[in-house]
């Protein structure tokens, strides 16, 4: 791999592994009187404000009029329908069909990518994404299989409108990502998913009592805002700059793993060998999607058969 690649995967793992951190924390955080909506404003509203507050402190950028429009359904597609949608959906369907919905997005990005940016879906890309998805499966399942909860295929239904979101995100705004850097698109991104949220729920804003929550709820605010949403969404720019969208969609898988970890840890689950062999399908499906041919790759080797065949 090429120097710049590894920075693309070194993005994706610490954007994931925050975002897997972000389950148990938020779960503490939404046991008080903190709701689902009100930790998605402070998540946006939070996130628009530090990238702003950085944005002044690194060279400016100037930013052309027709990608401010593109930052906005960027916005809607990677924040806004992605976050909203499956909050709402999980308030309406169980934790573990949510959990299930988010393996989807490696495979709906694979499908957006094959028809969009004409990326080959080769035997091995399709392998590594099927393991990949069993091995979360695994891994949900194994955690989950005394829970209970009611589900709703409505609820389902948001949960997957935001990995089809996210999946699209991933794949329309690769290009978008090149041209600026990731303080720039992040700061205009979550200013517009701020803009589209407040009209909606600026009442419960103004209603919280924030002086009456505790110090380890907003403790918890302030790790999911900084690292979960403000560190995470700056390297998720970094991963799309250097890897293929497939690729990126791909490290999703990581987010059980580290949730399950920190539940274990926290004495919330118990480790065993279903969950040692999910983390081995896993890697092994990250690992095979990542060495997978892209197109690019298959243009080379075919120009380079080509050219032996001349001879």
């Amino acid at each position: 791999m090429t120097k710049n690649e590894w920075k693309g995967h070194g993005a994706m793992w610490g954007a994931e592994v925050m975002w897997g951190l972000m389950a148990p924390v938020s779960k503490l955080v939404l046991a008080s009187a903190v709701t689902p909506l009100l930790l998605t404003d402070c998540r946006m509203l939070g996130a628009a404000c530090l990238f702003w507050l950085v944005s002044v402190f690194t060279k400016p950028e100037h930013v052309a009029s027709k990608d401010l429009l593109l930052l906005f359904f960027a916005s809607l597609l990677g924040i806004v329908f992605n976050q909203g949608s499956f909050i709402f959906g999980l308030s309406l369907t169980s934790p573990i069909n949510a959990s299930i919905i988010t393996t989807s997005s490696p495979i709906l990005t694979m499908i957006i990518a094959a028809f969009y940016l004409r990326e080959p879906v080769t035997g091995k890309k399709l392998a590594g994404v099927f393991l990949g998805a069993l091995g979360a499966l695994l891994l949900i399942v194994s955690g989950q299989q005394n829970a209970a909860g009611n589900s709703n295929i409505w609820g389902d239904l948001l949960c997957l409108l935001a990995q089809l979101s996210f999946s699209f995100y991933l794949v329309l705004y690769k290009g978008l990502t090149a041209r600026y850097s990731p303080i720039t698109l992040m700061k205009w991104m979550f200013t517009y998913a701020s803009i589209c949220l407040i009209p909606f729920s600026y009442p419960e804003i103004l209603s919280t009592d924030w002086l009456s929550l505790s110090g380890s709820v907003l403790t918890g605010l302030v790790a999911v805002v900084f690292c979960a949403t403000f560190i995470s969404y700056l390297l998720i720019p970094l991963g799309q700059r250097y890897l293929r969208p497939t690729v990126t969609s791909m490290y999703n898988y990581i987010q059980p793993i580290v949730a399950s970890s920190v539940a274990i840890y926290w004495g919330m689950d118990h480790f065993n060998m279903l969950k040692v062999l999910a983390v081995i399908l896993v890697f092994t499906g990250v690992f095979f999607v990542t060495t997978s041919r892209s197109r690019a790759d298959l243009e080379k080797k075919g120009m380079k058969d080509l050219k032996e065949t001349a001879r």
